[in-house]
């Protein structure tokens, strides 16, 4: 009988369910661990990322399981992907993300524009050679987004062109976000001189009260009518901005910054994490979209890099171009490693509200992008 007791528990565990796969995705699972906690690569994303995989890919847990009828349960984490699936948490990020946000100094230098809209390069690169490789229009635009460096608006464009390939394109956006710190600085150095690295920066004009309360309401009114199919980001963005600009809705800006935001990037995450199962992640195409998410990245900071050396041209060395590389969108690890890549090279360079212009002006370029790819081709 204790036999029995003990086949039938051993037979019931994940151990016998255990596969070479999922054996190769808890080992990834771990090595993004380390990377969030050892080395510190945006652990407020990656952690929660990481351990959605690690959950995920231990066998018979049931964590995204569908329900067989409407009378069983599913998986918990089923339930919450919900979020996901449907759009609702990206746009919920942006609320936040709007509500931490200055618009400032993209306000006092409005030629950080060019900059954000340079560094969009990648995903038009992308999209042409997914195309190429024979995805459909709407794959090739749900991989190319990618490039922007923006989780929310990558899993919401692909939510509504491509959701079958979600997991993947989810995993990619973020994973790049999160590894910021490590893919940009080779490519900052290798497109710019010591020279130009070394160029400090103006301090940006003051910006008054008025300007930043009407700002986000001219960009809603101005994206909204021109692409509809954004709305639900840039509606979310601004409303965010306008709760912290207007200091007449303390408690609601806090809330937006702190609690609301923690809740959905942890369920975000998780989720996002779970949706990597070896049995749909280890195949020829999720190494095919994480190649090109990588490329569609690496060109956009390229892109970024080159408006950047071009104003630094046109205006005779008054703009550092490392400030381009900051319009990939990811707020504010992009500006972060522009500022630190400026000082490595002089100490006294002061370039992070300088990149928080380009920055800012990815997120709404990448969220624009992914309203003309939704009208053309959604």
């Amino acid at each position: 009988m204790f036999i029995d007791a003990l086949t039938g528990l051993w037979e019931s565990s994940g151990f016998v369910a255990l596969t070479w796969q999922h054996v190769v995705m808890i080992f990834v699972a771990c090595v993004l661990i380390y990377l969030a906690i050892v080395r510190k690569f945006e652990p407020l994303l990656l952690l929660p990322i990481a351990f959605g995989m690690l959950l995920v890919n231990l066998p018979l847990s049931g964590l995204m399981g569908e329900p067989a009828s409407d009378s069983e349960a599913g998986g918990l984490l089923y339930y919450l992907y919900l979020g996901v699936k449907k759009g609702i948490y990206p746009s919920l990020i942006f609320l936040g993300v709007g509500a931490m946000t200055d618009f400032g100094p993209l306000i006092a230098n409005p030629s950080s524009l060019f900059l954000g809209a340079g560094a969009q390069f990648g995903i038009c690169i992308a999209f042409v050679i997914a195309t190429a490789l024979g995805f459909n229009p709407g794959e090739a635009s749900s991989i190319a987004i990618i490039g922007g460096a923006d989780g929310p608006t990558a899993i919401y464009l692909t939510s509504k062109m491509a959701p079958e390939l979600l997991p993947s394109i989810a995993i990619a956006a973020y994973s790049y976000m999160a590894l910021i710190p490590m893919i940009q600085p080779p490519i900052m150095r290798l497109l710019t001189t010591k020279k130009e690295r070394e160029t400090e920066m103006t301090q940006l004009r003051e910006v008054s009260k008025l300007e930043k309360v009407c700002f986000p309401i001219i960009v809603t009114i101005l994206c909204v009518l021109l692409l509809p199919s954004v709305a639900p980001l840039i509606g979310m963005l601004m409303l965010g901005n306008l709760f912290k600009e207007a200091g007449v809705v303390e408690r609601l800006s806090d809330t937006a910054q702190n609690a609301l935001i923690n809740i959905v990037t942890i369920f975000l995450g998780v989720t996002v994490g779970a949706t990597a199962a070896a049995e749909t992640f280890l195949r020829p195409q999720t190494l095919m979209i994480i190649g090109l998410g990588l490329l569609a990245f690496v060109f956009s900071t390229v892109g970024g890099l080159s408006l950047g050396k071009i104003m630094y041209w046109a205006t005779g060395g008054k703009v550092n171009p490392l400030i381009g590389s900051a319009g990939v969108s990811a707020v504010p690890m992009a500006a972060r490693v522009s500022h630190v890549e400026g000082q490595k090279a002089n100490p006294v360079n002061f370039l992070l509200m300088h990149a928080m212009g380009p920055n800012v002006a990815g997120v709404i370029g990448s969220a624009v992008v992914a309203g003309i790819l939704l009208t053309l081709y959604g």
